[in-house]
């Protein structure tokens, strides 16, 4: 018979003596209660159990310790009065492990079901600039014939339109025409000046390129633009210049050229305008990857707000009949449309 243990637990408690016990009822009547079993039992080293449950021990494996002549059953009412189950105290340690190691399985898997993972915004980045050089190389001269419309309160009356020619040559050649000129006369100036700028630009693009010469990039997400899968990737300016932007770019995942630009400008362009927002959209031309559409928003002081947009309606792109000859051809493209972006 083993020594005995008085362990009261309150009123209506139990008593143990040996392998029995008595039970004690409220009205202080003794009852024989089942016999509770006891068997060893191992756990780790450094398992929380309760000193006034009285048990032994000894070294069993490496990091663990075999408990004899435990009272599994007592010791569990014990640790449950503390607060704590049995299975907190000594297996959730390992649980949790055990889970952490399923979900990191689990992530693995759905990453190769979903194909290879994203590459880091450098990678991105070092991608872009070459797409950007083999786009460059694929260059012709074109001519363009782009619609300008301008709203005001109204959306869907336009105040002026303006219908110009913009002949480019590459590498660094721009020139304009206007065309086609209707309604107030601001709507003309305003296209003027944005041709302008255009034609200045060219000369020095690499000055507003979207490199890492001129911004930073930090990976937001993946997002479908027309179908397509691109990542986005949010646009910071390295300086304060109202020819350089602040925003969000669309990279297409597949060519890396972008497919759409939302931003404003990283300077405020004129103490008359505030809330400037451009939407810029991209498209193939005859195998050459343009800026075919955008939309430009603003508030005018003293007038309220305006929106120009402009989409590109026909190319006339030249190519050289044969290697090492003059003479020239021209075929007419009608970009595909690619506005679906824009404001309507």
């Amino acid at each position: 018979m083993e020594e005995a243990i008085d362990a009261w637990e309150g009123e209506g408690g139990l008593r143990r003596r040996g392998s029995q016990s008595l039970s004690v009822s409220a009205n202080g009547e003794k009852v024989m209660a089942e016999k509770i079993n006891t068997a060893p039992f191992l756990t780790e080293a450094g398992a929380f159990l309760p000193e006034s449950s009285q048990f032994e021990s000894e070294p069993c494996s490496k990091g663990g310790r075999l408990v004899q002549n435990l009272d599994r059953f007592g010791l569990d009412r014990r640790i449950l009065k503390a607060g704590r189950s049995f299975f907190y105290t000594v297996a959730r340690p390992r649980t949790l492990w055990l889970l952490f190691l399923y979900l990191v399985a689990m992530v693995a898997f759905a990453s190769a079901q979903t194909g290879s993972a994203v590459p880091i915004v450098e990678t991105i980045v070092a991608r872009m600039a070459q797409a950007r050089a083999e786009n460059d190389a694929r260059l012709l001269p074109y001519m363009v014939t782009r619609d300008y419309q301008l709203f005001g309160k109204e959306r869907d009356k336009a105040k002026s339109q303006v219908i110009a020619d913009i002949t480019f040559v590459p590498p660094d050649f721009k020139r304009y025409a206007i065309q086609q000129t209707s309604g107030i006369g601001i709507g003309e100036r305003i296209v003027r000046r944005m041709l302008q700028k255009e034609a200045e630009v060219v000369k020095d693009y690499a000055s507003t390129d979207i490199s890492p010469d001129n911004y930073d990039f930090r990976f937001i997400r993946e997002e479908e633009v027309s179908g397509q899968r691109c990542y986005l990737l949010e646009l910071v300016p390295r300086r304060k210049d109202k020819n350089l932007l602040r925003g969000n770019i669309w990279v297409d995942t597949d060519t890396y050229l972008l497919r759409r630009t939302e931003a404003e400008p990283a300077k405020k362009p004129s103490w008359w305008l505030r809330d400037v927002r451009m939407v810029f959209l991209y498209g193939d031309v005859g195998g050459m990857w343009l800026q075919t559409a955008l939309e430009a928003t603003a508030t005018v002081r003293l007038l309220g707000p305006y929106r120009m947009v402009s989409r590109d309606l026909k190319y006339e792109i030249s190519e050289l009949l044969a290697a090492g000859s003059s003479a020239t051809s021209f075929r007419s493209i009608c970009p595909t449309p690619c506005d679906a972006g824009l404001s309507k």
